[in-house]
């Protein structure tokens, strides 16, 4: 029987918060059929064989608190569905700090935004070797891109996979692609496509379009939330990855590329009162039979932490699974199925039978993609 999957947490917010609460959810409920989880086993483990040995912030209220009392801490507000939790004997470690806090986050009430604390950061990979950490799930804010590749180097070091749930580009770029292919770590990335998000329904409802028949000429995406990740958006430098990573994971399931100008797809604002509930509006115009114009309106509304905690459950256990099978770098079909921004795009059912096909350990002949436009390329590269 396989043993518990041992995951160090990167960033010890909303999503943390959800993804600690729901492996004990599922705890209680071995013997019972899995609502919200995709795949119940995985190599042979279920959600709730995950064991939490190491978890690292920047925020006072966290480090040096338990993690199950730090992911109740503010300024996290995402909802509370397991409420009890068994001691871990894990206490939240300081990172390093780098470009992880905005500084805009100062001019907000202590309740909603990130109070760092004044101490030596701790040596990442020397904590994850004493840990015993197999797994490091990585959660910083958007636009942390020194903070996330201090990280990704302390896993190399340590020899821990990796699990990159936000958008830096390490697995889809081949120099860091390369560092764990070296190294022989699996890593599965980059950003996160939640469970049923704004990304993978605006994808699916562009190549619905196209398998119709219908020219699509324009599209959008708003998204709202009142959680700390919009609340860090708001500073619109941190977000030239963010809108790479969502705008490309669309354009990706387009037989032919939108102008930048008649796509728009991004964060929109914060709204606090919203808390963890993100909104997401997506509108798509085209033109069907005879130039008949056709329009599209969809308003989503989800729970946004739950919805990532969703998905990486099933992304950490197949880092495992591939630690288990000695396999290293990119893991090309859980990044194509679980991430916007994998070193290769498929169609979400082509990525979905590889994924299945990896995680049951038979043949599975991927496609081959067309890259990346050049345009998307080289921003990619300055980002």
């Amino acid at each position: 029987m396989p043993k518990n999957i041992k995951v160090a947490i990167a960033g010890v917010g909303n999503c943390a918060s959800a993804l600690v609460q729901g492996v004990e959810y599922y705890r209680s409920r071995r013997n019972t059929a899995l609502d919200g989880v995709m795949r119940q086993t995985i190599g042979g483990y279920r959600a709730s064989d995950v064991e939490f040995v190491s978890a690292f912030d920047i925020d006072r209220r966290k480090v040096g608190r338990p993690l199950e009392e730090a992911i109740f801490a503010k300024p996290n507000n995402t909802r509370v569905f397991q409420s009890s939790l068994p001691v871990s004997n894990v206490v939240v470690q300081m990172g390093p700090q780098f470009d992880g806090v905005a500084p805009h986050m100062a001019d907000y009430d202590d309740d909603v935004a990130f109070r760092p604390v004044d101490l030596e950061p701790t040596d990442i990979a020397e904590a994850l070797r004493k840990s015993g950490a197999e797994v490091l799930l990585c959660y910083l804010p958007v636009g942390s891109d020194k903070a996330v590749k201090h990280y990704a180097q302390a896993c190399l070091e340590a020899g821990v996979a990796m699990v990159n749930c936000v958008p830096v580009f390490l697995a889809s770029d081949p120099e860091w692609a390369q560092k764990f292919l070296d190294a022989r770590l699996p890593i599965v990335g980059d950003d996160i496509k939640s469970q049923v998000g704004a990304t993978i329904v605006h994808r699916s409802l562009a190549r619905l379009f196209a398998d119709r028949g219908v020219k699509l000429d324009r599209t959008y995406q708003l998204n709202t939330a009142g959680n700390t990740d919009f609340l860090n958006m708001l500073e619109r430098k941190r977000l030239k990855s963010k809108k790479i990573s969502k705008t490309e994971s669309v354009q990706s399931q387009l037989d032919e590329r939108l102008n930048d100008s008649d796509i728009h797809i991004g964060p929109s604002d914060y709204i606090p009162w919203q808390h963890d509930n993100k909104i997401a509006f997506i509108r798509l115009e085209g033109r069907g039979f005879g130039d008949a114009p056709l329009e599209l309106e969809l308003r989503l509304s989800v729970q946004d932490s739950s919805n990532s905690a969703g998905v990486v459950i099933d992304a950490l256990r197949c880092a495992k699974l591939a630690l288990d099978r000695k396999v290293g770098g990119p893991l090309e079909a859980p990044s194509a199925y679980y991430m916007k921004t994998p070193p290769r795009q498929f169609r979400d059912s082509v990525a979905r039978d590889a994924c299945n096909a990896f995680i049951d350990g038979v043949p599975f002949d991927l496609p081959r993609a067309a890259p990346r436009s050049e345009k998307a390329a080289v921003r990619s590269s300055r980002s």
